[in-house]
């Protein structure tokens, strides 16, 4: 299997395809909001890029649950490991290509506990304390010695606590593995300038072609905006910019600096995945898409 990474508007899409088209692949998505049908805009579905010299590339694990639904990492793993295996089966080769770091370490990496169930009141209650309260909350409880807790973030520490309470009151739970073949991984990683004007020029292109608009149609299609702020970025701010609480230009304001954030955050992730031992052959922003597919090929094969 070949993966490809990288931080938004990296160019992941555009390279994954044309390296399916040569090489016979299939792309399975690696997005934590692609899953979602109906939100096209706002998550850089541009499914026009499948069609390679006018041959479609077979895409998976986009447009499987509807929007307004809630995804998570243990249904990801599912899903990508079934693709992965019919893919297989076919004889092609599965690309897995994303920007969503925990999802893509979670399937490569088969942590045990991303079964355990999310407990949406116990987290509510658990999220009026502060990330220091929680740190000292966690501390006092019993965690099995293979499970390597997050606490970079206070709500990665409330899924630690969470776990905690879970193993506790359910001593035989098992988590089954599914196998994943073996990988290379790639990574796309622009420099910043050059991403930062990629993420601002593709917000203005957002915006011009239909994004508020999609967001008006979930709404009506009676998708509570609760929902769609849970989903983030685009669908957080133009929400409430739909509903009154910003206006148009603090809109565009705010969501530009939290789309840069958010890349930042993901090459965080990513040099995460290095540091727990995950090769990544970071591909040369100044080569062509020509020379990156030979790489790839050279490395892969």
């Amino acid at each position: 299997m070949i993966v490809i990474l990288g931080p938004t508007a990296s160019g992941k899409t555009h390279l994954a395809t044309h390296l399916a088209h040569r090489i016979g692949g299939e792309i399975v998505s690696a997005d934590s909001r692609q899953v979602y049908r109906d939100m096209n805009i706002g998550t850089g579905k541009d499914l026009d890029e499948y069609v390679v010299a006018g041959m479609h590339i077979p895409y998976h694990l986009i447009d499987i649950r509807e929007a307004g639904e809630k995804y998570n990492v243990h249904e990801f793993r599912q899903d990508a490991s079934r693709a992965i295996r019919e893919i297989g089966q076919r004889e092609k080769v599965p690309i897995l290509c994303g920007g969503t770091g925990l999802y893509i370490h979670a399937l490569l990496c088969q942590p045990r506990y991303t079964a355990v169930p999310i407990d949406l009141a116990a987290r509510q209650k658990l999220d009026t304390h502060t990330h220091d309260e929680l740190l000292q909350m966690l501390q006092t409880l019993s965690l099995p010695t293979d499970y390597k807790a997050d606490v970079s973030t206070k709500k990665r520490t409330i899924r630690a606590i969470e776990i905690a309470h879970y193993l506790a009151s359910h001593p035989d739970f098992e988590m089954p593995v599914s196998k994943v073949p073996d990988y290379v991984i790639f990574g796309l990683n622009p420099p910043v300038n050059t991403r930062r004007e990629r993420i601002s020029q593709r917000l203005r292109d957002r915006l011009q072609n239909g994004l508020i608009e999609e967001v008006q149609g979930l709404l009506a299609g009676g998708i509570l905006p609760a929902d769609l702020i849970y989903y983030g970025l685009e669908y957080k701010f133009v929400t409430e910019h739909l509903i009154g609480l910003l206006s148009y230009d603090a809109m565009v304001q705010r969501l530009e600096t939290e789309i840069h954030r958010f890349a930042k955050r993901q090459m965080t992730y990513f040099r995460k995945m290095e540091r727990d031992g995950m090769l990544i052959h970071w591909l040369d922003p100044n080569q062509s898409l020509e020379q990156w597919i030979q790489k790839i090929v050279s490395i892969s094969t």
